[in-house]
């Protein structure tokens, strides 16, 4: 017998906004955290959606990944804030850096949310859930946000356990807690069980994670499909056995990545999402005079499964429109049309030479492209984030969600 795993998760509470609240207080402006609150783009576009919402809106039915112009219905005097990657980016690298002085053993599950396992190092900190309370008040005090600590003998339960109550709190999941703290729960909160498997099940009287953990195997596979129904069964009974993996931190590009509450199920959602995450990246390669020789696109199925996949570009690019072109195309061969928690881009080989290369041709379009680039840096530099968008966006969606229509009613059409 090894001896008892020892796994934290610890989550940044509403990351973006309080990444974002915080550099307001430390202005002496109100806290975006205590008031109904929301990252998001521009609610007259199609394109804008709700990136993270405060506690206070959080009341009011707003979820992450919603359009702003429903957000808004929900809640008229709701604060809407652009997103600002910079200052993501700066907050997250800050994070994680404190969670890193504890064990080496650290895994970068999203932009705001780490593994930490901490499995034999009871020998330097006697008492790990003092440690779990240390790391929590650090962050608080060091940074001014913010973090939930879960504590579990793997890594689903420290997840799970991140996710009670909220925020600035340490929660135990322990195999004896289990019956107690996740059972009484609705199926839908187990972590990776999404919204329509948690419909399905709750037709078939399957209403909390205990009914779930208690029903059927063989009913479950039937029901859900032989990988999903075993998968969520274990998971259910609080069984995991993934390593936390130490994954380095990409520090030579560029990346961001956005989770969703809603799971993202259509090509014209996800390039929405892209192009607003792909229109800050390239601006801020811009802003460094960098541009990009490989494009990358990262998704999290609703089963844990991180996937990624990338493309060498011929001539390296700082140009938005190429740079969701690739991401987009990356994004139609490689993903099986599962249900997504997360999309990310990641743009990497930087090359900040100044360097041009060279071409007996002008490609004409490309210079219009650049020029556009350079006209809305201008002025967002200006006038702020939020003062101009692209009408490409909507438009790159619509194209795409046509073309993934048509090749769904052709694929139907066959079967």
């Amino acid at each position: 017998m090894g001896m008892d795993r020892f796994v934290f998760h610890i989550d940044v509470n509403s990351a973006f906004l309080s990444w974002e609240a915080s550099r307001r207080v430390a202005m002496g402006e109100p806290d975006l955290r205590l008031i109904p609150s929301c990252i998001g783009g521009d609610p007259k576009k199609r394109t804008g959606i709700v990136v993270a919402k405060s506690i206070p809106a959080k009341k009011y039915g707003i979820t992450t990944g919603e359009p702003m112009s429903q957000a808004l219905r929900k809640c008229p005097n709701l604060v809407v804030v652009p997103g600002d990657f910079k200052l993501y980016t700066k907050c997250s690298k800050a994070f994680k850096a404190i969670c890193q002085e504890y064990t080496p053993a650290m895994e970068s599950f999203s932009i705001d949310e780490v593994f930490l396992d901490m499995t034999g190092m009871e020998l330097i900190y006697p008492d790990l859930i003092a440690t779990a309370h240390q790391i929590k008040d650090r962050i608080r005090e060091e940074l001014g946000f913010t973090v939930n600590v879960g504590i579990g003998r793997n890594k689903l339960c420290a997840k799970m356990a991140s996710d009670f109550e909220k925020p600035d709190k340490v929660h135990t999941l322990f195999p004896e807690e289990i019956p107690e703290k996740m059972w009484p729960l609705d199926v839908g909160e187990l972590f990776t069980c999404g919204k329509s498997s948690a419909e399905r099940l709750r037709k078939e009287g399957i209403r909390t994670i205990g009914d779930l953990a208690h029903a059927d195997v063989v009913f479950l596979q039937r029901l859900l499909g032989e990988k999903s129904g075993w998968h969520l069964h274990l998971f259910a009974n609080g069984v995991d056995d993934s390593p936390v993996t130490e994954e380095q931190e990409e520090a030579k590009g560029y990346s961001t990545e956005t989770t969703v509450e809603e799971d993202l199920v259509d090509l014209e959602s996800i390039h929405q999402l892209m192009l607003a995450q792909a229109d800050v990246l390239a601006a801020r390669l811009r802003a460094d005079g960098a541009k990009c020789g490989c494009v990358g696109v990262t998704y999290r199925t609703i089963e844990w499964k991180n996937r990624s996949h990338q493309r060498k570009l011929s001539d390296p690019t700082d140009v938005t429109e190429e740079i969701v072109k690739v991401a987009g195309e990356l994004m139609e061969e490689g993903w099986n049309r599962e249900p997504l928690r997360l999309v990310g881009i990641s743009l990497t080989e930087i090359d900040r030479s100044g360097m041009e290369q060279m071409s007996f041709f002008v490609d004409e379009r490309q210079e219009r492209l650049k020029k556009l680039d350079s006209a809305i840096d201008s002025i967002r530099g200006r006038f702020g984030n939020a003062s101009v968008q692209r009408a490409s966006v909507a438009a790159f969606g619509r194209n795409v969600g046509r073309k993934a229509k048509a090749q769904m009613e052709e694929r139907n059409g066959k079967n």
